[in-house]
């Protein structure tokens, strides 16, 4: 059966001071619900492809020992029957650290996938496996290892970007150096010490597998918070939360100039010390010359979703805009409407209730009302919500708690201009 769309609500007329380019954070909005059949899922990722083409993968849990990554395509009519990428029975299923799909650059049709797959019997001993369609999904290849060090540990928290030069960029963090011989680290999730700290590395590869560009770009990095990259002016750059000696564990931003990846350089001064991972990565959008990144810290005990944004590809950022106005829980996502505006979706709860929020603002601090506030749950099995422009439009994925199952739901969030 077709899926079909439906309207869920009408938002409000957003109240906000109007804007000197458009009148945007004035600009009423719709969610509507893009209906999507499946039970026994998490883990939700979206890409949008150069042509508008948007895709959505998700994991398929049918019992406690089998997994699939299932992809689907937005069409007219709504999702499309879902087809599965991979299987099997010994992946590496999680709440924070999990699957996504991109396309090659000028063939929409030409798809790379990835997911975790567990390598040894550690509790976190997995690799990162990626395999490649050159059938919109129809045809998988056999998958290949982004990493070549062969050690049993852990490799995840995986982002891809399609590049100018027909290749995607793969960026993850890398547990090469936690293990002291064939021990795993007494840290891994929980306090990272031990043999040596998670890395933060990168490649790229071409539509045949083929590894090119690998290099280490920070040698100390927080254990198990995400990682997000986008095309900026002069090439990709890369969010993460990294981690100091102090265990100051606030969030870092890199980019690569000419080739060259440049030094990192701190988002914000939140000096968050933290003796585990709080499992809370940024996430980074670009468009043009202007780059927004969003976060989540808890300095001095105080919980904050922040946002900053730069008008010059990433050289400078301004001043962090908090946006939260309850007990933030992160959990962020970000898209850029244009160089001065920004969506951000964002977890948090006042006391009885957990929200999943999206917020514009502006560059200038300025903020709307929340485009959509919808109940969600502050356990680890709502996951990270999704957020992907498509056009004009935008599009929400998140995981749904029921009981003691979950599912996903979609929504396209529109604004009359």
């Amino acid at each position: 059966m077709k899926n079909r769309i439906s309207i869920l609500y009408l938002v409000v007329f957003i109240s906000a001071c109007q804007t000197d380019s458009i009148d945007w954070l004035n600009s009423s909005w719709t969610a509507e619900e893009i209906l999507l059949d499946n039970t026994q899922s998490m883990a939700p990722n979206l890409f949008v492809a150069e042509g508008g083409q948007a895709y959505l993968t998700y994991l398929h849990l049918p019992n406690d020992s089998m997994a699939s990554l299932e992809l689907t395509q937005l069409k007219q009519e709504g999702w499309a029957a879902p087809q599965m990428i991979a299987s099997g029975t010994d992946w590496f299923v999680n709440w924070a650290d999990f699957p996504s799909i991109v396309a090659f650059p000028q063939n929409s049709e030409q798809l790379a996938a990835h997911w975790l797959q567990k390598r040894a019997a550690g509790t976190y001993d997995y690799d990162v496996k990626v395999s490649i369609s050159s059938s919109d999904g129809q045809r998988w290849t056999t998958p290949f290892i982004p990493h070549r060090d062969s050690v049993a540990a852990e490799h995840g928290f995986v982002s891809l970007l399609p590049l100018p030069n027909g290749r995607i960029f793969v960026s993850w963090l890398d547990g090469r150096f936690t293990k002291v011989g064939n021990v795993e680290s007494s840290g891994g999730h929980e306090h990272g010490h031990g043999g040596g700290a998670m890395t933060l590395r990168a490649a790229e590869f071409d539509a045949k597998g083929q590894l090119f560009a690998e290099v280490e770009i920070d040698h100390r990095v927080c254990d198990c918070c995400q990682t997000d990259t986008a095309l900026g002016p002069d090439g990709p750059m890369v969010v993460y939360r990294d981690r100091s000696e102090e265990e100051i564990r606030d969030i870092y931003f890199v980019r690569r100039v000419e080739g060259v990846w440049q030094l990192p350089q701190k988002i914000g001064e939140d000096n968050w010390q933290i003796n585990g991972c709080p499992v809370n990565g940024p996430a980074i959008a670009a468009q043009n010359n202007a780059v927004a990144v969003a976060w989540f810290t808890m300095a001095q005990d105080t919980p904050k979703v922040q946002v900053v944004f730069s008008k010059d590809g990433g050289q400078s950022f301004g001043a962090p805009i908090r946006i939260d106005r309850m007990e933030a829980i992160g959990r962020v996502d970000i898209v850029l409407v244009d160089e001065d505006h920004a969506l951000v979706s964002f977890l948090e709860d006042d006391g009885e209730q957990t929200w999943l929020k999206v917020v514009p603002v502006d560059r200038s601090g300025k903020q709307g009302a929340a485009i959509i506030e919808y109940p969600s749950d502050l356990s680890r099995r709502s996951g990270f919500p999704i957020l992907e422009q498509q056009g004009s439009d935008y599009l929400l994925a998140f995981t749904v708690v029921d009981g003691e199952n979950t599912h996903i739901k979609t929504m396209r969030l529109s604004w009359d201009n």
